[in-house]
């Protein structure tokens, strides 16, 4: 459906969706990323060949919901690294490409990082940026290591042990080790944001407040209010720090308190990978 009918949602859906969701990457990384995931699940020759027919045609530095371009290219490097199928030796290079404009000092190196180690993509939700690229750097050192490989960005090489520790170092940022010692996961640790951007959890519940409260009256008094969230959303990862790990507490401030499907679904990699390598 998705080859016959071309086009991004967003075309049809207009200002329903934009300007904060629209495909601004366009949808071909969809395709890409929709057939590489087939062709994992199903080692179909139909998807092989629509994976090599669409190739590789764009330089990515963040991998997110709107852009998959280098999740699709990490995802079919496995295919060359594991299976040591030249014919996907594109992928696995467009994979490293994307990595040495992540690594610290590396001469392709695009990701700017905050004075306390927090890579820093954009100021809206920059920590859906975090997540993301980190389980990508992640699940390629799981594919360095089991083909004992390596790689050079410019003049710093690659190790699988380079790739663990940058995502180690973000990991153990979100969950406290930072200037501010604030944990940008909600219930974790003692100090972490009280005043998420979350209906639900800015909300009191029915059992304190039985009485019906419509989608325009949840702002007084409760969005407006001063008062820490009465429900804590334990496990949410919020919007994160500014550019110089910076954070004001504030459910109105969105941008750096709203927690995302997005951001929270990225870290559960990382997270099972260090989890299992203790």
């Amino acid at each position: 459906f998705a080859l016959q009918y071309q086009g991004s949602y967003s075309d049809s859906l207009g200002s329903a969706v934009c300007p904060f969701y629209c495909s601004y990457s366009g949808f071909k990384d969809e395709l890409l990323w929709g057939a590489a995931w087939l062709f994992r699940a199903t080692n179909a020759v139909s998807y092989y060949n629509l994976v090599k027919s669409m190739g590789s045609n764009d330089q990515p530095d963040v991998f997110s919901w709107d852009n998959k371009f280098a999740g699709a290219y990490v995802l079919l490097s496995r295919r060359a690294l594991l299976n040591s199928d030249n014919n996907f030796d594109q992928f696995k290079q467009e994979a490293e490409n994307f990595i040495c404009k992540i690594v610290p000092n590396s001469g392709s190196s695009s990701t700017q990082y905050t004075p306390g180690g927090l890579m820093f993509k954009l100021p809206d939700n920059n920590l859906q940026y975090v997540t993301s690229i980190t389980f990508l750097l992640t699940t390629y050192s799981k594919y360095m290591s089991a083909t004992k490989q390596t790689f050079n960005c410019g003049n710093v090489l690659v190790t699988p042990n380079t790739l663990r520790s940058i995502a180690k170092r973000q990991v153990d940022y979100i969950l406290g080790e930072n200037p501010l010692r604030l944990s940008y996961m909600v219930g974790y640790g003692p100090n972490f944001p009280k005043k998420i951007h979350h209906r639900g959890s800015s909300l009191p519940s029915i059992a304190t407040h039985p009485q019906t409260i419509g989608c325009d009256e949840g702002f007084q008094p409760f969005y407006y209010s001063m008062n820490p969230n009465p429900n804590i959303l334990v496990g949410a990862i919020v919007g994160g720090p500014n550019q110089n790990d910076g954070f004001t507490d504030d459910r109105n401030d969105y941008s750096h308190s709203e927690p995302a499907t997005y951001t929270n679904g990225a870290i559960v990699g990382p997270l099972a990978y260090f989890a299992g390598i203790r």
